[in-house]
């Protein structure tokens, strides 16, 4: 009889043994559908874990722990908090969304695509749960491959090889002073477990190497100025799906790497360097959302809207109170959805009509009335109008960056004024005017399956938004208790 802990063990399995039962079949349509069912069950085994999850208790749950090399004291331990429930959620949530949405644009090596979304799943849940420092930097890597195929196969355009090497190699890069940090812990204390580690106090000197070890990692994933400019090149040529998939999940590895790792274990050097994060914090809000105003391709407009909300959540991290750090991981969940179904907007246009220039596009309302509903939705969430998801995330981070430093979080409202002339502007150049016929010639509104879509999307941002409480209860033992480092 196989417990709930032990099945917790199972769920990065799941879709890892998909891929390998999907590679040896070549019917396309029966590829699909099994494939919908793996990601069906994994969610529903996800939402599961949730449903006996206690929000009473700050410790690791679902724990499990093999001995993986006995001589070498490395153990496979994975397990889930407040912190981490929300994101493998997340993760089995847009994962099925991605292949959906990819249903009639991807016409060659559907099933090679469906591989790489299913071990991309996997690895993300194992990033999530693994309570190791080197095997979260395995897994941290592993992500890279999958990535670098969906980009530089399935890419839209020319540029796609380059936007995928420029993806693999920055966080290649930022990562490699991670594992020297991992080996330095490691040759220090004989150990990489977490929750060991977590009791371990390493010397000032010592926290400020690591932490900086860490946060060339972590800094990339983000992104942070200047280590950004990946992004926007790797959203422009990757595949809907790959947008979505990176935007949603990708870019909250490395917050949760600053919220697992940075401020678990290096609470003196997190403390020292907070006006350095502050100061590079609202520097990527406000860059972000001027260079967001002058872009012209669709993709790159939501790809630097990502660079300034991302930023946000940074702040509200580094905060150092229960407001900003809750306040972020709301945030976080509530851009994993809204941003996925933005992305999800441009690559309706683009099955259209082969072109993401805003220049020639203009009064789709006239022709796509349901496809302006969805998209004047999302773009009043991503502007945090309350009832939004982004409302609650915002508002919590602005409340803990305003009891840390009443200046910056001053100069980081700045950004949701910004936010809200590019993303009125982009909705007024889009949905309203004259339908430019000289390049548009033929128009037919959201199908059935985009419009199933785009509903669930819809209504756990309004859930979010509305009643947050299950989300916060979750998260609030686990936070506190980070935050209790930093009070002793």
């Amino acid at each position: 009889m196989i417990n709930i802990n032990q099945l917790f063990l199972y769920l990065p399995i799941i879709p890892f043994l998909g891929a390998v039962i999907i590679f040896f079949i070549n019917n396309d349509l029966f590829i699909k559908k099994l494939s919908l069912f793996i990601f069906f069950v994994t969610f529903q085994l996800s939402l599961f874990f949730w449903i006996f999850f206690d929000n009473s208790v700050y410790q690791f749950q679902f724990l499990n722990s093999i001995n993986w090399i006995p001589s070498e004291n490395f153990y496979y331990t994975v397990g889930i908090d407040g912190i981490s429930l929300f994101f493998i959620i997340l993760t089995t949530f847009l994962i099925p969304i991605c292949v959906l949405a990819s249903w009639d644009s991807i016409k060659k090596n559907f099933k090679e695509f469906v591989i790489c979304f299913l071990i991309l799943e996997s690895i993300l849940i194992l990033s999530f749960s693994v309570l190791d420092i080197l095997l979260f930097y395995i897994f941290f890597e592993s992500i890279l491959i999958p990535m670098f195929l969906i980009i530089g196969i399935w890419g839209s355009r020319e540029r796609k090889i380059r936007a995928a090497y420029y993806f693999f190699l920055y966080t290649l890069v930022g990562s490699l002073f991670m594992l020297l940090g991992i080996l330095l812990i490691y040759f220090e204390t004989g150990t990489t477990d977490l929750q060991t580690l977590s009791f371990i106090k390493f010397s000032e000197k010592r926290q400020l190497l690591l932490w900086l070890a860490f946060f060339a990692s972590f800094s990339v994933k983000v992104p942070m100025i200047p280590f950004h400019i990946w992004l926007p090149e790797a959203h422009v040529e990757s595949p809907t799906a790959g947008s979505l998939v990176l935007a949603g999940i990708l870019l909250k590895l490395g917050t949760y790497g600053f919220l697992r790792f940075s401020l678990n274990l290096f609470p003196w050097a997190t403390i020292y360097f907070t006006p350095l994060v502050f100061t590079m914090g609202v520097i990527g809000i406000v860059y972000g959302s001027l260079t967001t105003l002058r872009q012209i391709d669709l993709k790159k407009i939501i790809a630097y809207s990502s660079v300034a909300h991302m930023n946000f959540v940074v702040l509200g991290i580094f905060a150092l109170n229960l407001q900003g750090i809750e306040g972020s991981i709301l945030l976080m969940l509530s851009h994993g959805i809204v941003s996925p179904a933005l992305f999800l907007a441009i690559g309706v246009l683009y099955d259209r009509y082969k072109s993401r220039i805003l220049n020639y596009y203009s009064g789709l309302v006239q022709v796509m009335p349901l496809f302006a509903i969805f998209f004047g939705f999302f773009t009043l969430a991503n502007i945090s109008l309350p009832t939004t998801s982004s409302f609650v995330g915002e508002f919590l981070v602005l409340l803990g960056a305003f009891r840390y430093n009443t200046i910056a979080a001053f100069i980081a409202t700045l950004g949701i004024i910004l936010g809200a002339s590019y993303s009125l502007w982009l909705y007024n150049r889009v949905i309203f005017g004259n339908i430019k016929v000289y390049y548009l010639s033929y128009f037919y509104d959201l199908n059935r399956r985009e419009t199933f879509l785009f509903i669930p999307l819809v209504l756990i941002s309004l859930w979010m938004g509305i009643y947050p409480t299950p989300f916060l209860n979750c998260m609030h033992s686990s936070c506190g208790y980070l935050l209790s480092i930093y009070l002793i």
